[in-house]
Parts: C-alpha cells; structure tokens; sequence
C-alpha cells in the first residue's frame, strides 16, 4: 500500500465500526441542484417511507431557506410540511441546519426569534439540529446549542466549517472542533465543507486531527461534489475514522451536492469498510426521487468532472442552484460565468467571509449587482444591498479578515448605514410581540402563526394560510385543484399554479368577473435598476 500524506498506511488503520449515512436528498439535494424549488410538501411525504427503512443516521431534512421557500414556490405551511414527514419517517430523527441568528429572514434574529423557532420546529417533529455558523464563532454555536436543547432538540451537531484563503488553517478547524467536543449540549462534530473544496490530500491531514479532536463523540463528514474530488474525499475520510457521511440519493445526488449513497456504499465494499444501510431501500427511494424528477422535469444531478474552479470562486453549491435560478428568472443565464468570476473578488474585498449561507447570498448578490452595474456603464459596487451593508458594519460578528478600506468607506458614507447604524435589533419578550401582532389582526395569534408573521411578507403568510392543506403527490406531477372544480381560493391558487407561463387570467362565478395579468417581475426590477 502507498503510504497516505499522515504517514499512516491504510493496512495499519484499525478495525472501524460501521459507517452510519445521514441523507441529504430532501434539503441539500434540493437546493444545490433545483434551487430549493423543486420538492412539494406531498413529494417528500412519499420519499419518506423509503428512506425510513434505510436505517439512516438522520434525514438531512430542512433549513429555513427550505421553509421559505416551499412557501414562496408551492404556497404551502412549513409547519405541515415538518409534521408529515414526521409522520411517516418511522422514527428516523429528522434534522434541520442552521447557519446562526437567523430564521427565513436575511436580518439577524433575536434570541426570542430563535428560541420560538428552535421550540416550534422540535414540537412539529425535528429532533436534530446542524449548528453551521458562518464565522465559526465558537460561542455563538455553543450559545444556540444550549438553546436547542432547552427548547426541546434531543441532538444538536456543531460544525467546523470548512473554507480557503489566506487566513484560515488547519488549526483553526482542529480547535473548533476539541471545543465542540467538551460541550455537553453538543452531540456530534461535522466538518461541513459547503464548497466542495477539500483534497484527497488535505483530507489525510485534517481527518486524522479532528479524529484525534473528538474524543466520545460521532465525527460526521459532509462535502459536495463541485469540484468532482468528494467521492474519494469521504473514502479517504472514511479509512482514517469518519463515523457518519452526508450522501444523496438518485437524482438528488452528485452534481453540486453531495455523492450518491449507492456509490459510496459500492466504493466502502470494495475497500472493506462496513457500512450500516439497506441497499433495497436506498434502490426504492432512489427509483422514488427519480419518478419524482421525471414528472417535474427536472435535472438529475450529474458526476462532475475533475474541476479546480470552485477553489478560486468558492460558490457553495447550494448557492450555485439557487444562482443560476435567479439569473434564469432575469434573463441573463449567459451572465453566470461573469458572476461567478466576480464573486470570487468580492469575496477577498469583504474580508474572506465563508462561503456559507447567509454570507454566500450576501456575497453572490453584491457580485450580480456589480456585474449588472457594468453592464449598464456604471461602477463596481454602485449599489450596495443591505446585507452588505449590515455586514460591514459588524451586524453578523467581526469579520475575520480585513474588509478592503475602499469597501469599507463606500459603506459608511451611504445614508442608508446611518440609518442602519441607528436600528440596532432589539430583542424584545415573546408576549410583547404576540399583543402586536393580536392587535393587527384583532383576534388570538398562536405561535407557529406568529413566528411566520414575524419573518415572512404578511401577503405571503396570507397565501399560505389561504391556500389551505398541501396535496399529496399522485405520482405524476399533476397538483390537486389543477383540473378539478375550483370552489375556493385555495383552489384557485394551486389551479394558477398549475398553468405553465400565464400571462393573463379571466376568472368568472356567476355574475362575478376577476382578471388577472401577470406582470413581468425580472423586467420591473431591471427598470428600478434593482436586483432582488
């Protein structure tokens, strides 16, 4: 045998207990290849008995943005949709992430915010929760886990999250992780490298290290296929003492997420390792997600070929989804090369941020800015979002690398950072917030419908709530509502949604006549000179 970078060979490796696998198909898979879009509340409700019977670790299942966007896309209530995949689960512990002080919102959240959502997720069937903070803040992440646990989360996983540039280190990494490891409220390590950028060779080092790190606690691995390097990353992962690893399945693996389960279990056999999973189980829910795409008509993910590109521009391949989505939308999918190019720049310009949500959107949208100000003769950084500004100004933590002084005076003379500079968050009791939203509304508010009027456009939250229970999936792609009477306004909007590129509606009950034009959004924001 060769010998690997430690000096270790792999025949001097000791004997290992089986990997555990946690599947990432339903939130990861999603976003990174279908732009968090492509999954109905019905569709994951009939994946989940297949995965049920896997014998995974955890379903990688939900994280705000996820939330968010079922409900912007299908109109459905995050709520349900955390409830009946519960239900039908069979007991595998469903897990959400999250990247720090927020919930759906882009705005930094208020410990009440955070408390309230951590409690409602746990009462609706989430019992772990994947803790990923973007500065890698280690009292930050031990502050939420300790939140999670008190508000009823039974596991909590911290990351140490992994990136490149000139101030990050392997050292850095190694010392999150032996703090997560003494923490009590903490139940598991993951090195999350959302990028896709780790080596076969940095791997033989850090492993190792973080294995020597975590003492009595699961060391998890999650990676993306980006750079076409993750399937022998987790090999190589798994042979220095990796317990659990982060795969896909079917058509929501490989691409930008992370490699497909049924590969890896194949390249585990080969190599000796055992495994913990049911191969006829894997097959069903990968021929599932594979019906399921079909009648979407959406993309499966593809095996990437061998690319060093993401180590320069570092786009999160869940981002990378949800970019090209965006640039779909406006017109100006040719752009994206040029996007991509100029995030890279941003990036070192902001300081290095980690290329982890929030920050990557933070990131991206300022690159599309500048690449849409150039477009139009402008200069870069002519149109700074607010994100950025907050950023700048300390609103997520203190940067770890040094903001370009250019950047930093382009901020602070903006009117828009004084005002920023003045409304500082504030945190404010659970009761003061529900009496405000009671007297809005004028009747009693329960918690789920509170958090969600808290973080969500109130017209949003309205079609939530109007559209009414989400359907199952039959199988084909067909929604409930689309092609049977229409006796309500929840009906209405799930036969709307069903119509492929609408322009114009004429609705008629009785002597009753409504129109509907549908406006062009991406052609509205262009005018405004916006890009949200």
């Amino acid at each position: 045998m060769t010998e690997q970078p430690t000096g270790q060979t792999i025949k001097e490796l000791p004997a290992r207990e089986p990997v555990r696998f946690v599947d990432t198909s339903l939130r990861d898979g999603n976003q990174s290849l279908w732009g968090a879009t492509g999954l109905t509340t019905g569709m994951v409700e009939a994946v989940g008995p297949d995965l049920a019977l896997i014998g995974l670790e955890a379903i990688d299942f939900t994280s705000s943005t996820n939330l968010l966007m079922g409900s912007k896309t299908h109109h459905e209530d995050p709520w349900e949709r955390i409830s009946r995949m519960h239900a039908v689960a069979g007991g595998t512990p469903l897990s959400a992430i999250t990247t720090g002080m927020r919930f759906m919102s882009w705005d930094r959240a208020s410990e009440t915010v955070m408390r309230l959502s951590l409690r409602l997720m746990a009462k609706h069937g989430l019992a772990r929760l994947q803790i990923a903070d973007p500065m890698n803040d280690f009292a930050a992440v031990r502050t939420i886990a300790r939140w999670a646990k008190e508000e009823g989360i039974t596991n909590v996983v911290a990351a140490t999250t992994f990136t490149e540039s000139p101030i990050h280190t392997d050292d850095t990494y190694v010392q999150a992780a032996r703090e997560f490891s003494s923490d009590p409220n903490i139940d598991a390590i993951y090195l999350k490298d959302p990028g896709g950028l780790l080596s076969f060779e940095r791997v033989g080092h850090l492993v190792p290290a973080l294995r020597d790190a975590v003492v009595g606690k699961p060391l998890e691995l999650h990676s993306h296929c980006t750079t076409g390097e993750a399937p022998q990353v987790y090999m190589l992962a798994a042979q220095f003492g990796v317990d659990v690893l982060h795969t896909g399945i079917g058509a929501l693996a490989n691409g930008t997420a992370q490699p497909e389960m049924l590969s890896v279990m194949d390249n585990l056999d080969a190599l000796g390792i055992p495994y913990q999973a049911d191969r006829a189980a894997v097959e069903r829910a990968a021929a599932t997600i594979g019906r399921i795409a079909a009648a979407q008509k959406l993309p499966p993910g593809q095996i990437m070929p061998f690319d060093l590109a993401p180590h320069a521009h570092q786009v999160p391949g869940g981002m990378m989804g949800t970019l090209k989505r965006q640039l779909k939308e406006l017109k100006i999918e040719d752009d994206l090369p040029a996007v991509i190019a100029e995030t890279g720049a941003v990036r070192a310009e902001l300081g290095y941020p980690i290329m982890v949500t929030p920050f990557s959107q933070f990131v991206g949208s300022q690159a599309l800015m500048n690449v849409l100000a150039a477009k139009s003769g402008q200069e870069r950084y002519a149109r700074i979002p607010d994100e950025v500004v907050r950023f700048v100004l300390g609103h997520f933590g203190t940067p770890v690398g040094e903001i370009d002084p250019m950047i930093r005076e382009k901020v602070h003379a903006l009117p828009r950072a004084k005002e920023l500079l003045m409304d500082p968050a504030h945190d404010r009791p659970l009761e003061d917030l529900r009496a405000d939203q009671q007297q809005k509304l004028g009747r009693n508010v329960e918690d789920e419908e509170l958090l969600l009027r808290l973080v969500m456009a109130p017209d949003l939250l309205d079609s939530v709530r109007a559209a009414g229970p989400a359907p199952a999936w039959d199988g084909t792609g067909a929604k409930a509502g689309a092609t049977g009477p229409v006796q309500s306004l929840g009906d209405v909007i799930r036969a709307v949604n069903a119509l492929p590129n609408w322009r114009s509606l004429h609705l008629r009950r009785g002597n009753e006549q409504v129109r509907l034009q549908r406006r062009d959004d991406a052609g509205a924001r262009r005018a405004a000179g916006g890009s949200k």
